[in-house]
């Protein structure tokens, strides 16, 4: 619950945007005004670029809020010397991983590529600093795309919340309106009027580059000054004035689709500008420590869950908020006065100094992990330079360690005022029950678009010419303990720290006892609550004093510095293998998830993955089993005791530690706390039975938060990961998608028609079973157009051999994505455990490349008439009716 907080209401903040890099950065500026930062980091061989205009939301003409994202979406339709087709082929074989992104006061652009790739990627960016194709036909056909956006994000009650919020704490402001836009103002857009707001911010003067990676700085430095030093500079106008005015305090409600009741107090705080700026950050934290008062609402049942953190945050202000998550049927009114009893205790007592130094403390260890990712460290330098006009992320975590007690009292007492306050509902409204429909038939004929090689221009043709699968993967020991567990270690001295995730194979529909669905829900909740030798409180307290982030269950992890190996593993383990399980807690918890269940069971987002799960599976299938109120009355805390001890055993357990740690040594720390465990009984079922394929069928599942549908197309294929056809399918899934508008999904039904902005195509095979599904987001009026369209595609899979072209270039997509698999250490502790997992060997990826290298146009064809069968399509429709 805490994690779908954050995840659904913070997006992308969690502690400090720091951290040191692996090699001093190299910083310039070109004689045309680029500034130019360039950061070593040899975790993995690759690179990301990041270009930030200093250009968003702030800057746009007034009535046209959309206007520099609406510019954001055009450069992927073409720039100077690039058409469409060449950027998208381009990218797409470049290994599919870029994007953009338009904030208050940034537009970013952004791609990870292998390190020997830079120079195309660099080229790629200049060109769209020189220019992009504006022209009123390329608009007409991308604004299609960024409604179905819009109407995406309005689909979302969290963004309404936070548009909303905007809305009313920054009044009369830029920071008013989102940089996503409206539709009305999209209608209203042209583009000229796209071309005279790029000739205005889009220079080299007003941009920062950023490059981190495999790179060698010096060089890298050079080649900028080459690709960007001839673009031309130019003034640009004045940044608009911030002139904050009085926060209007206030009450709304808004409905939501979620499965619980969500409640809102919120503040304005000082922005990044300000000195204060770090004490604040600091006392979000310890109002969001779960050994603070707000956190404590939740043990003593009353609220699902509770957090505080910063939600938005601009030069002259941020903005942030305490949240309670309460069953469906609760009051907010009773929750929001006890926080608010909270807060004002804070402010008369003062905030504990030991919660202030843990959240110093995890501030400064979390700009250490920042390292740990090529991507991540890259953004964290971008979003120091460019939105908040620091010199590096250091700024920001030197700022907070000089952080006071007496600074987060004086804070708090200025800005956690109820005058300065907007309260705010999430109020749930159930779905309505699925109704069957005929799904689709009444959409036009449609045939294919001719299909022709892309030639891409000669500084890309010979860099992407090559096409050679990787000959090793990382080294890696792998070994078993005693016990059975086995243990993988991955050496990695990039930063002084150490990670740990781990896994015990599980399958709760086949290890619960029928009528006490719901047993495993309530056991992993209680993990939460210590130990046989640490209570809650003492628990946490011990994580705090290493700045240990830690989660416990069948699937655990932990993270900490290196000096703190051992202690943080010691903590792990005595969760795993000791939790407290206290029967205060289990009377708390189990009504608590009662309560939670009656909401989820009527939420839409539960009745769709119910529908598609009852369309697609046999009628007994143990995957149908449901956790309801009934079955969770008949839960006793023995009954989490006995499934704690049948199915948490060292013999289905895997570990993965990566970082800045011996093989040597890891297994030391791990034999020591975890070497004494052992298995008891025989071992239980954990793998599923096969299932046969599905019927086709269609059901709409009402949501009358949604503007737009959501629509998945499924089926269950008669493969498992280990069939050999499993390789061509996913070579044959990258013609269809993944690459943007170079793969066909994207090029017919975004590009080309406008139906969509996001269409993604899955095929997820496991040991037993594969699913194959294609997703998509239009208007009603469009979803038998985009199903069409989705038809037409698959069946030209199986009846007609794809083009060389387009062969080489999903090849190219994939064997490039091996080497940014490996961007992060979580990337590759993920990708190592996954394939453990399943019974993979650890190199698969270097065997899959040499697979897919050797797969032929016939070989995709033929899968594909194998086992994918467009007419058995389940069709699953979330919000409301199509026409």
């Amino acid at each position: 619950m805490r994690a779908l907080l954050l995840l659904s209401l913070v997006a992308g903040r969690a502690g400090a945007q720091g951290g040191a890099p692996a090699d001093a950065p190299l910083r310039a500026t070109l004689d045309n005004g680029l500034r130019v930062v360039v950061v070593r980091n040899a975790l993995a061989p690759v690179a990301t670029i990041e270009l930030n205009v200093l250009a968003g939301a702030d800057e746009t003409p007034r009535g046209f809020p959309g206007m520099a994202h609406a510019q954001e979406h055009m450069a992927f339709r073409g720039c100077t010397g690039l058409s469409a087709e060449q950027t998208a082929a381009l990218y797409a074989q470049l290994g599919g991983e870029d994007n953009a992104d338009t904030q208050q006061t940034i537009t970013q652009y952004f791609a990870t590529v292998p390190a020997s790739d830079l120079d195309v990627a660099l080229e790629a960016q200049a060109a769209c600093l020189r220019g992009v194709d504006d022209s009123q036909s390329e608009w007409e056909q991308e604004r299609g795309a960024i409604e179905q956006e819009v109407g995406s994000d309005l689909s979302n009650p969290t963004y309404r919340f936070i548009d909303r919020l905007n809305a009313d704490m920054f009044h009369g402001t830029p920071y008013a309106h989102d940089p996503l836009g409206t539709r009305r103002s999209f209608e209203r857009t042209t583009g000229p009027m796209l071309e005279e707001f790029f000739r205005r911010w889009y220079a080299p003067g007003n941009a920062i580059l950023v490059v981190v990676g495999d790179v060698d700085a010096q060089a890298t430095l050079a080649k900028i000054g080459r690709i960007f030093g001839s673009i031309p500079d130019h003034p640009v106008p004045p940044h608009p004035t911030i002139e904050l005015k009085p926060v209007r305090s206030e009450s709304f409600t808004l409905e939501s689709d979620l499965p619980f009741l969500l409640g809102f107090i919120a503040y304005r705080f000082p922005g990044t500008e300000s000195p204060d700026y770090a004490a604040v950050e600091v006392l979000a934290d310890v109002l969001g420590s779960q050994r603070g008062d707000l956190y404590g609402m939740v043990p003593a049942g009353q609220a699902l869950a509770a957090e505080f953190a910063l939600a938005e945050s601009y030069p002259k202000a941020s903005l942030g908020f305490a949240i309670l998550a309460l069953p469906s049927r609760a009051k907010a009114a009773p929750a929001l006065h006890q926080m608010r009893l909270v807060i004002e205790r804070y402010l008369r007592e003062g905030f504990p100094e030991e919660l202030v130094a843990a959240a110093k403390r995890a501030e400064v260890a979390a700009a250490e992990f920042q390292r740990n990712s090529i991507p991540g460290l890259a953004s964290a330098w971008s979003k120091a330079l460019a939105a908040e006009g620091r010199s590096s992320p250091e700024e920001d975590i030197a700022a907070i360690e000089q952080v006071t007690v007496d600074d987060v009292n004086r804070v708090a007492r200025r800005y956690l005022s109820d005058h300065n306050a907007i309260t705010a509902t999430l109020l749930p409204s159930a779905s309505g029950q699925p109704v069957a429909s005929q799904g689709f038939g009444g959409a036009e004929k449609l045939t294919a678009a001719p299909t022709h090689p892309v030639e891409l221009p000669a500084w890309a043709a010979q860099s992407l010419a090559r096409l050679e699968p990787p000959h090793q993967y990382l080294p890696v020991t792998d070994m078993r303990l005693d016990n059975g567990l086995r243990l993988i270690v991955r050496t990695d001295r990039t930063s002084p720290t150490v990670s740990l995730i781990g896994e015990v194979k599980h399958d709760f529909t086949l290890q619960t006892p029928r009528g006490k669905e719901g047993t495993a829900d309530l056991l992993i909740r209680l993990f939460s609550y210590g130990t046989t030798h640490l209570d809650r409180l003492a628990f946490q307290k011990a994580l705090d004093d290493i700045a240990a982030t830690e989660s416990a269950g069948f699937s655990f992890s932990v993270a900490v510095l290196k000096a703190n190996f051992s202690r943080a593993v010691e903590l792990l383990a005595d969760n795993e293998l000791h939790p407290a399980l206290p029967s205060q807690a289990f009377d708390i918890v189990k009504p608590q998830t009662v309560d939670f269940v009656i909401g989820n069971l009527k939420s839409p987002k539960y009745r769709t993955l119910r529908a598609l799960d009852e369309a697609l599976l046999p009628q007994n299938d143990p995957v149908l089993r449901e956790v309801t109120p009934a079955t969770l009355a008949h839960v006793e805390l023995e009954d989490l005791r006995e499934l704690h001890a049948r199915a948490m055993r060292p013999d289905l357990t895997t570990l993965v530690v990566i970082g800045d740690v011996s093989a040597a040594e890891a297994r030391s720390v791990i034999e020591r706390w975890f070497g004494d465990w052992r298995a008891q009984g025989a071992p239980p079922e954990t793998t599923l039975p096969p299932v046969p394929p599905n019927r086709p069928s269609a059901v709409v599942i009402a949501d009358a938060q949604a503007v737009q549908d959501s629509v998945i197309l499924a089926e269950q294929l008669e493969l498992n990961r280990f069939d050999p056809d499993y390789y061509p399918l996913q070579l044959g899934n990258h013609v269809l998608g993944g690459g943007f508008y170079a793969t066909r999904l994207y090029h017919d039904l975004r590009q080309v028609a406008g139906y969509v902005y996001t269409v993604d195509v899955s095929l997820d095979a496991g040991q037993t079973r594969t699913s194959y599904a294609v997703s998509y987001g239009c208007d009603p009026r469009n979803v038998s157009k985009a199903r069409a369209l989705i038809e037409r595609d698959l069946e030209q899979m199986r009846t007609q051999d794809v083009s060389e072209e387009e062969l080489r270039q999903a090849k190219a997509l994939l064997l490039r994505r091996i080497p940014l698999s490996e961007a992060s250490e979580q990337a590759v502790a993920r990708g190592l455990l996954a394939r453990a997992e399943i019974g993979l060997p650890l190199d698969e990826p270097v065997r899959a490349s040499r697979e897919y290298s050797a797969l032929s146009a016939a070989q995709v064809r033929a899968a594909f008439a194998r086992h994918v069968r467009p007419r058995d399509l389940v069709q699953v429709v979330r919000g409301p009716p199509p026409h």
